[in-house]
């Protein structure tokens, strides 16, 4: 019982990793993700080129390869001068990866809104800002809140990535105690992220029934 006790407060302590990974990421890149999304839509040929390529290389490479290029490539190229501690490595890349497959998501449900109601604000006085935050948000929200859902749910299983540049999350501990002899702590790792993703699933489907108000 005694070692019960003792995995399981270690893998709660790894976990911790990954939920501060998660929650970094998501506060930061789903603000970013939007940003870039205006960038990928816009008029201004060589911003919309630009944006459009960076997120075709981040959307087209591995997240793990982006931790290593993140952690590893900065000191290499400025002789030491420039390094990142291993968790601001981690949410670096995280952030960038996930602001851009956000971007891809927020674009689609942007561009789903029917002109007619960019048209009808605009014949109603309103400015494109009022359009966009009165009348296009509550539609792009629901549009998107399964898509985002998704991705979000992922995010939490990618955190385990970031123990490819030794961050000690749940599943680099459940691996060390592999090597003491201990497997179950290995299947044990995988009741955390069950949890958290049932908690997840089950706030979604509640987010997605209280915008069934829309069925556009």
């Amino acid at each position: 019982m005694d070692q019960f006790f003792n995995v399981s407060g270690q893998l709660l302590e790894g976990f911790g990793e990954n939920c501060i990974i998660f929650i970094v990421t998501l506060l930061a890149a789903i603000p970013l993700g939007l940003i870039i999304s205006m960038g990928s839509m816009s008029k201004f040929k060589p911003l919309k080129w630009l944006t459009k390529t960076f997120v075709w290389i981040i959307r087209g490479t591995p997240l793990m390869l982006q931790l290593f290029v993140v952690f590893y490539v900065p000191p290499l190229v400025s002789n030491g001068s420039v390094t990142f501690a291993r968790m601001n490595a981690a949410l670096i890349a995280f952030i960038i990866n996930y602001a851009a497959y956000f971007s891809e998501i927020f674009r689609g449900g942007i561009e789903s809104v029917p002109k007619g109601q960019y048209e009808a604000g605009q014949v109603l006085g309103m400015t494109k800002g009022q359009i966009f935050f009165k009348v296009v948000l509550l539609q792009v929200v629901k549009k998107i809140t399964a898509p985002m859902g998704n991705e979000i749910i992922t995010l939490v299983k990618d955190t385990s990535l970031s123990s490819v540049i030794a961050i000690p999350e749940i599943l680099m501990r459940a691996k060390d105690f592999s090597m003491q002899g201990l497997i179950w702590p290995l299947f044990y790792s995988a009741v955390f992220f069950l949890a958290f993703c049932g908690i997840l699933t089950l706030l979604f489907s509640f987010i997605e029934k209280k915008l069934d108000y829309y069925k556009g």
